[in-house]
């Protein structure tokens, strides 16, 4: 019986390991073409990718084989391009065919972006992957009850957002009206997934480019001296390449240079958001904390006033930045299972307005988890 037992759970993991390999590779070998399909039609890379690892089963469904329709999406009366037959809600129905995985990531992007069905998602915002796969789900794209959580599941069980963060770097491209349809440079990407049910100190982080520059994007709670180990640097040294004083977790999910950072930013200045320190602005911008100080004639790393224009290059003549006040507190508070803004506004006697305003958040809604800024 225990022999019995032990062959079970030896093929439940092998059949386990082997599922999530083919997710694995399914994520590395169409990251790119998410993270540039976001660029162009801002919608979230995350949410693409999930929605591929769903409808394809992790690229081996029958119909994904045979046709390079990777989000399963049928004729309809307006599709003139090749089709193939599948059985899906009913016998036999017909699907579009394209000669690419990329004629099938941006068909799905033209297709979510000219709806008047899918606009109400592209109010929402990028990182907001779960009012995006929920919302999905409410304008109609799947049928499966479960289909929003699915998404979710997958995104946060393999780190997907890391790839929105990543086309968040630049502008989408896209008109209002008609998605541009012309060519756009795709940006390489050399990251592979994390699987976030590990804990962080065993994670191997994977090093990619960020703004030129040799990094590594990390959630929160991730120890510095893992990472200095893993990449074979030595503690101090990733400690000067951050601008950071102590070793410990990090607070909040970021970019860590594995190199200097640049001495000038890609940009002239930038508009700081509310609660964002300079040291915020210099790893977003992959600049030297010591440039950045001495381009804004300041002499401490303390919080920006809201709106603040920050020079990223010599010359540039801005507004006072406002250092941190002594008396000035900042607390990060993760948002629990059913708790609104006026319950956390209560809870540190603070308004909902300001904790709106440092948040930079347009309405009321909160996602469980999310990490908000409250100044005292």
């Amino acid at each position: 019986m225990r022999k019995t037992i032990v062959i079970i759970l030896v093929v439940l993991f092998h059949n386990a390991t082997a599922q999530n390999a083919n997710v694995l590779k399914y994520i590395d070998t169409y990251k790119d073409i998410a993270v540039s399909e976001m660029k162009r039609t801002g919608i979230p890379a995350s949410i693409t990718i999930a929605q591929g690892i769903l409808e394809t089963e992790s690229g081996n469904s029958e119909l994904v084989i045979k046709s390079n329709n990777h989000f399963g999406i049928k004729c309809k009366s307006t599709w003139t391009g090749e089709t193939v037959y599948h059985n899906d809600d009913e016998r036999g129905e017909c699907f579009r065919k394209y000669n690419t995985a990329e004629e099938s990531y941006r068909d799905h992007s033209n297709f979510l972006r000219n709806s008047e069905r899918y606009a109400a998602l592209f109010s929402l915002a990028a990182d907001d992957y779960k009012g995006w796969a929920h919302g999905l789900k409410k304008a109609g794209y799947a049928t499966n009850p479960r289909y929003p959580y699915i998404l979710i599941n997958s995104i946060e069980k393999y780190n997907l957002h890391q790839y929105t963060i990543l086309g968040k770097t630049d502008e989408p491209v896209f008109d209002k009206g008609e998605v541009n349809n012309g060519a756009e440079k795709e940006q390489r990407i050399t990251m592979i997934p994390q699987a976030a049910n590990q804990n962080v100190s065993n994670k191997a982080f994977i090093k990619t480019k960020y703004k030129t520059i040799d990094a590594v994007y990390v959630p929160k709670e991730t120890s510095l001296l893992a990472v200095a180990t893993q990449f074979k640097i030595s503690l101090s040294k990733l400690l000067e390449y951050n601008d950071l004083k102590k070793d410990g977790l990090l607070p909040t999910g970021q970019w860590l240079f594995l190199d200097k950072k640049l001495k000038e930013g890609e940009q002239e200045k930038v508009v700081s958001r509310a609660g964002q320190s300079l040291h915020d602005v210099a790893q977003e911008n992959a600049i030297q904390m010591e440039s950045l100080l001495k381009y804004n004639n300041l002499g401490n790393e303390g919080i920006l006033a809201k709106n603040t224009m920050v020079a990223l290059k010599p010359g540039i003549a801005l507004q006072q930045v406002v250092p941190e006040p002594e008396a000035m507190s900042q607390k990060i508070h993760e948002v629990l299972p059913k708790e609104g803004l006026y319950a956390i506004s209560k809870k540190y006697n603070v308004s909902v307005k300001e904790i709106k305003e440092w948040n930079n958040l347009s309405n009321d809604q909160l996602r469980v988890g999310q990490q908000l800024i409250i100044l005292k």
